[in-house]
């Protein structure tokens, strides 16, 4: 039985980090395990996503839940108008607090945002687990957490490795902000970045550090629309084999009108199985 296909969504900028819109489709070319594939579809559009709003309500996140609450809004009324979204908070364990799960609501999200009980400690990974596993109820193709954390994870049955292997068995974008305060002690801090990257990085997203709690709104619309203009690509793999293996994934683009090679950020791989609709 053949493999599903392969759908990469991507982030394309020049060398200086500017984005760049409307490439044709034959700027790109995919290699799958060192193979080139023939890409199916190779477009830039804004479709609707299923999003996770994953947000720290531990005990040290108390000052600041007001400044990325708000954050959290603009990052949904910068977002496509028909994306779908439900709230995470989580302390020692997490919580889904939006009404009916899903909403298009802003007013539900913003309510959901201000269940504020900031106390206790950090399961950063299990929040994330827990999102990702109710993604899969998701309405939308594509599906996007954002997580907004300000430390390292402390409670969490789960493993940093746990999490990675989960966004990578997935398809889901991960992005990431850690707001750490000053006066954190380096070692914590650095675990910290390093965790936010390693997941984010595993999914094709991003991991941000703003110097203060205020810059995070300002990164929250930069997500928003990094999301809203990326490309589709898509290929069906020419290794159809469903051998549950890892699978490494690169994407080049060249345009020689915008300089030559291009900076393409993706999920860098995907595990073969079966999820979807085969090829006939």
């Amino acid at each position: 039985m053949p493999v599903d296909m392969v759908v990469l969504h991507a982030v394309v900028t020049d060398k200086r980090g500017v984005m760049m819109n409307n490439l044709p489709p034959e700027t790109f070319r995919a290699f799958e395990d060192k193979v080139e594939q023939k890409l199916e579809v190779a477009r830039q559009e804004d479709m609707p996503v299923s999003v996770g709003l994953v947000i720290d309500n531990s005990g040290s996140m108390h000052d600041k839940r007001a400044k990325v609450n708000a954050a959290a809004l603009t990052f949904v009324n910068a977002s496509n108008p028909n994306d779908e979204a439900f709230v995470v908070n989580f302390n020692d364990d997490f919580y889904i607090d939006t009404q009916g799960d899903f909403t298009s609501d802003v007013k539900d999200m913003k309510d959901a945002l201000e269940k504020i009980d900031a106390r206790g400690s950090t399961a950063l990974y299990d929040a994330i687990i827990g999102s990702l596993d109710h993604l899969k109820k998701a309405h939308k193709d594509k599906r996007v957490l954002l997580v907004v954390t300000d430390g390292e994870d402390t409670a969490s049955r789960s493993t940093l490795a746990n999490v990675v292997s989960e966004i990578q068995h997935s398809d889901v974008l991960v992005y990431a902000v850690g707001v750490f305060a000053k006066d954190e002690g380096r070692s914590t801090v650095r675990k910290a970045r390093k965790a936010l990257e390693d997941i984010s990085e595993a999914s094709g997203g991003l991991a941000y550090f703003p110097e203060e709690v205020n810059d995070t709104t300002d990164i929250c619309k930069q997500i928003a629309h990094d999301i809203r203009y990326q490309y589709t690509l898509a290929y069906y793999p020419s290794n159809f084999k469903l051998d549950g293996t890892y699978r490494q994934v690169l994407v080049e683009a060249n345009a020689p009108k915008a300089g030559g090679r291009l900076v393409v950020r993706t999920r860098p791989g995907y595990f073969a199985k079966l999820t979807g609709t085969k090829k006939n």
